[in-house]
Parts: C-alpha cells; structure tokens; sequence
C-alpha cells in the first residue's frame, strides 16, 4: 500500500473552516466559525467530530476520503511536540467506521498519515497499531504487514519500547491466525522472544498461544526451536509443554496415548484431533525416513495406522510438503527415500552435518586433484607435438 501526498492547495485555516462548514451541515455538534485559540484547537474540535461522515449516507466514500485527506494534511503540519493527542484522537476515530467502502476509506487515510509522519516519529507506531486493526476490518492484514523483518525496517529510526512492541506483536498474532497461521506462528516467537529470563514467566498466556498456534498451523512442522524460547520453558512440567514435545520428537501413538488422557485439555485449546493425528502423520514419517531409506507400504501401514488404499495418498501428500525428497515403487509396494528435513536439529545432526561437509571437501579435493592430473597431461602431450 502506498501513501499518497496530502498536501492541498488551500491555506490551513480556509481548510479548517471548510470542515467545520462541512461536518455542520451533516449535523456534527460543532460551530461553523475558525476557534479564536488557533488552529490546533479548531483541529481538536474537528477531530471530535469527524466520525459524523460514517453516519452519513448523501456523500460517496470517495467525498469522504477527501475530508479525511483535509484532515490529515493538517495534522502533518502541526508540530510533533503538541501534535500527538490529535494524532491517537484522530487514529481513534479511524477505527469507528462500519461499512467497508467507509472502513476501506480509514485505512487509507491512516496510511496517509503513517507515511507523511517522518521516520523519526515515535507517534508513527501509534498510527500504524490502528492501521493493522482497520486493516483486519475490510481483509486487507497483507497490505500493510508482511513479515516481521519488514515491520522492524519501518521502525528502525524509531523503535517502539519493548513493552509497545509486545502490544503490537499481540495484535498481529490475533488479526493473523485465522487467515494465515504460518505468519501468525513466527509473530508470536518473535513475540516470545522479546521476553528475557528475567521477566518470561510473566509469558505465560502468550508462550501457550504461540504452543497453540504452531501445532494447529497445517504448514509448521519444525517445533524444536520453541523448546528453547524462555517462555516456553517455564511451562515445563505442564500439559501443554508434555503436548509440544510429543510434536517435536515423539511419533503417533505418543499422540493417541496423550489425547486418550488429556481429550478434555486438548480440545479445550482449540486444537482439532483430527488434524493432530494427520500432522503427527507426517512428523512421524519424517522421522522414519531418518533412519530408513526405504520402507514397505505393510511398514507405514502399521507404523501410521493408515489402511492399505490410504497408502498411497499418503504418500503423495507427504511429497508435496516438499519436506521429504522420495520416489514410490508402487509394483514393489516400497518408498524410497532421497532425503528428509529433521524434526529436532541437536548434537547427532550437526556431527552429522559435519561429517556431509568433510565428505564434500574431500571428494573436492580428488576432483581438483584429477582435473590437475589430466590438465598436466594435456599440456606435455601438447608440447611434445
């Protein structure tokens, strides 16, 4: 999303009076006449009244915009200094919009004002929290954040404190998880993650939602990195810490086993048993195919619980995660298996890791060694035509 200039070609006091005139006649309690305090003050009280033009339905949202437009060009000009209270007015009125087209009209003014604000402005983290919430109104999240690296590059002049940062991080994960739980889960570690070993035990709501959220997300597999987060740790010795580790190393019956004891617990957090069983599917495969390069159907028949026409789609839906690399021998009834990402990356996978390097260097190093030999060849065979 883009933030067009807002400049207008008026004088700020014709403008403010032009409003006053504007939000008058649509019935705003407000005086048609320029404050004798200023500008300021006349902003002040066209603020307050501005969500008049959400009640209104004699002017299209594109008249709208152009009054929001008036508005913010105003606010750009007053000093940053004595324009903060009129700014998270104004923002808060942006969020007051109930139809779409209007809501839509909000987001764009907010955006407006985000973008004209400089870089340097501790206010533009107020505008952009009310950006996101407007933006969750009309479904439009992905315009306005993308990533968590991009969030950080808007606001590297000017951080937020840790405890802003915290509150934001909260809002994204929430307007986030129904629609995109992949991102939703990486906003709530680096939510996690702002959290030291001081305060994490203060995390505990949090740490569970973002428990919650990987295990539920379709796309997430690698879980071994939340064992790790601080606030994860202080829930050790809890259910929910005894479910997450069974998604991290365990295979399915450790799932079945859990959710015989704890059903209640489980489908208390939301999560969806029959998604649980498909995906620990999947973790459960992907640790087989660790320590097997091949294996029979009869074998993930019994290891995954699946009937024997289930097989096959297994398979192919395993493939398509693209998390393991492998070809079907449907005659044999075998899968064969190139290569799998590790559920848990410790000790064993690095010395393994390493060993994989020190076998590329050496074989490098015998292809160096031979292409030399053959190029010496070349060479005396030359000279001696």
């Amino acid at each position: 999303m883009q933030g067009p200039a807002v400049f207008i070609d008026a004088e700020i006091d014709d403008q403010a009076q032009e409003l006053r005139q504007f939000l008058k006649g649509l019935g705003a309690e407000i005086s048609e006449e320029k404050s004798t305090k200023g500008i300021e003050d006349d902003l002040h009280k066209i603020i307050g009244v501005c969500d008049v033009c959400f009640k209104d339905n004699t002017h299209s949202p594109e008249e709208i915009d152009a009054v929001l437009n008036s508005i913010v060009s105003i606010i750009v000009s007053i000093p940053l200094e004595r324009g903060e209270n009129l700014i998270l007015s104004f923002c808060d009125k942006m969020t007051k919009a109930k139809e779409t087209s209007l809501a839509r009209v909000c987001l764009q003014s907010l955006w407006r004002l985000f973008s004209n604000l400089e870089v340097t402005s501790p206010l533009r983290y107020h505008v952009y929290y009310h950006l996101v919430q407007v933006a969750k109104q009309v479904n439009q999240v992905k315009e306005v954040f993308t990533g968590v690296e991009q969030l950080k590059a808007q606001f590297a002049q000017c951080p937020p404190s840790n405890e802003q940062m915290q509150k934001l991080y909260r809002l994204l994960h929430d307007v986030l998880k129904d629609s995109n739980s992949e991102l939703a889960s990486k906003v709530m570690i680096e939510l996690l993650g702002t959290y030291t070993s001081e305060n994490a035990s203060y995390a505990r709501e949090d740490a569970m939602k973002c428990i919650v959220t990987a295990l539920a997300d379709p796309n997430t597999f690698l879980l071994d990195p939340l064992l790790s987060l601080k606030p994860v740790r202080f829930l050790e010795g809890e259910l929910i810490h005894d479910l997450l580790s069974v998604f991290v190393s365990e295979k399915l019956p450790s799932y079945l086993k859990f959710y015989k004891n704890h059903k209640e617990f489980v489908n208390s957090q939301g999560l969806n048993h029959e998604q649980n069983i498909k995906k620990m599917r999947l973790l459960s495969f992907m640790q087989l195919a660790e320590s097997n390069s091949e294996m029979t159907f009869q074998q993930l028949q019994d290891e995954l619980q699946i009937k024997e026409e289930e097989v096959e789609p297994f398979i192919i839906e395993v493939l398509k995660t693209k998390l393991v690399r492998a070809r079907m021998d449907q005659r044999a009834r075998k899968v064969h298996i190139s290569s799998t990402m590790h559920r848990t990356f410790g000790r064993p996978q690095w010395q393994q890791l390493r060993d994989l390097l020190l076998s590329w260097k050496s074989n490098l190093t015998l292809v160096q060694e031979n292409i030399n030999t053959v190029s010496a060849a070349q060479m005396e065979l030359a000279q001696r035509q």
